[in-house]
């Protein structure tokens, strides 16, 4: 964090404050166990804590005040109406010293896949910061901004959400320069009502984007293809299968290691090539191709940050072992990432039997067995062999598959890891690969850790 005073950040979060301001802040916090000498505690709250209940000790540890909303005994309090809403204001003030691209990324499935293309790419031409982990909330994301120093000439930031006017806020705050949606599916429906209503709150990213800034789509989705655009606002389309894109992908040839494709933009054809598999992919590579451009970077070193991309964790992170092929996408789970993940699946190459290991797909509301069945239809037109099901929903994924004509032979559902994980230690065999996917509850991870192991 680069050098800024106390009276800037009161100023920036509107705060009542009785002390001198004229001190450096060395750094904001929201955790005591990362206080140093000359922090500012920022005391938020949650469902099962309250920061203000560690507003003393964090002054004890070295604060030089406390951002809260009362008085606190024992702390030097600078009073705001929110302190959520205040680190998103501080965060916001210290983003707008840096006059750097921002890339602001959002969607339904695919987004951290895309950022982390994106990450590869901007790397090639600029330091770049990015969203680490899962840190893509109202305070993950304002925290990744205070990350910024004077050495960073870009960032790539990541937008989550559960709630409508989430994405607003965040985007008002870091205030992208370049806004990306991969998608839109049917994650939290519950809470948005429908896709169009998740569709209104992922276009909220535009909030705190200026007039200028591109929106880059996926125009092979239904409702991003049909979005209305107001202000003119520079648009780039891109395509698997349509060609009247401003970028658009064809000859896309997979192999056991990843996929080859020609990219198309300003009526050039671009050779490329990304090291993971599913057309999904491709998709996040045409976004991240246009990323790139829309920041002025050079057709070749474009090309060449996609090559540099590499699957990590538990996203589709594709492992060999023992003679055997896994692929680990266990962070989370929706319609289209589950049949993105069986179309990854289906396109390694095997001596044995591929074996589905789904896990139950969450926060879908009452759609939930219909969207479990229609991700089993789509088991029956892959190319699984084997399908074991975990999970109270994911017996609906038997159903759906068996109904278009899958062996339920070769089906089980389970009712625990252990279960589970005998099957899997008696039945596969050298040869073979497993998908490992399903919502992040469900901890299917923890089932191939059991299996590595043994």
């Amino acid at each position: 964090m680069e050098k800024i005073m106390l009276s800037e950040i009161i100023q920036a979060v509107r705060g009542s404050y009785g002390f001198p301001a004229d001190v450096e802040v060395k750094d904001i916090s929201t955790d005591t166990r990362t206080i140093t000498e000359g922090s500012l505690f920022i005391a938020l709250k949650g469902a099962n804590f309250d920061g203000h209940d560690f507003a003393a000790k964090a002054m004890e540890l070295g604060a030089i005040a406390v951002v809260t909303e009362r008085p606190v005994d024992g702390a030097r309090c600078l009073i705001v109406d929110s302190t959520a809403q205040a680190l998103l204001d501080a965060a916001s003030y210290y983003r707008s010293k840096f006059d750097i691209p921002l890339v602001g990324i959002t969607g339904s499935v695919g987004k951290t896949t895309t950022k982390e293309m994106i990450y590869s790419v901007l790397s090639r031409s600029f330091k770049t910061l990015k969203t680490e982990a899962n840190h893509n909330n109202e305070v993950g994301m304002p925290k990744t901004l205070l990350e910024l120093d004077e050495s960073h000439q870009a960032a790539v930031i990541e937008m989550g959400m559960n709630h409508k006017g989430e994405i607003s806020r965040m985007s008002t705050s870091c205030k992208p320069t370049i806004c990306v949606i991969t998608n839109i599916g049917v994650s939290h429906i519950e809470n948005l009502g429908s896709q169009e209503g998740i569709l209104k709150a992922k276009m909220e990213i535009l909030d705190g984007a200026s007039a200028d800034a591109p929106l880059i789509l996926c125009r092979d989705d239904r409702l991003l293809a049909k979005a209305e655009i107001y202000g003119g606002r520079k648009v780039w389309y891109y395509s698997v299968s349509k060609k009247d894109c401003d970028v658009y992908a064809s000859d896309i040839a997979a192999d056991s290691k990843g996929i080859s494709f020609t990219i198309h933009y300003n009526r050039e054809k671009l050779n490329a090539r990304i090291n993971c598999l599913g057309e999904h992919n491709v998709k996040n590579a045409l976004a991240a191709f246009c990323a790139g451009a829309a920041a002025g970077m050079e057709n070749e070193d474009i090309i060449a940050g996609l090559a540099d991309f590499r699957p990590e964790g538990m996203r589709q992170n594709i492992i060999s072992e023992n003679g055997m092929t896994y692929v680990l996408d266990c962070y989370n789970a929706a319609p289209d990432s589950m049949k993105a993940s069986l179309s990854v699946l289906s396109q390694i190459s095997v001596r044995g039997r591929r074996f589905a290991v789904l896990g139950d797909m969450l926060e879908l509301g009452k759609g939930a067995a219909r969207y479990h069945r229609t991700v089993g239809e789509y088991v029956k037109a892959s190319k699984t062999d084997v399908l074991l099901c975990f999970g109270k929903n994911s017996a609906y994924y038997i159903e759906g598959a068996c109904d278009k004509g899958f062996d339920r032979e070769n089906t089980k559902h389970f009712e625990t890891h252990e279960e589970l994980v005998e099957y899997l230690k008696a039945n596969l065999k050298e040869g073979d690969a497993v998908l490992f996917k399903g919502s992040r509850g469900m901890k299917l991870e923890e089932v191939y850790e059991a299996i590595k192991q043994a």
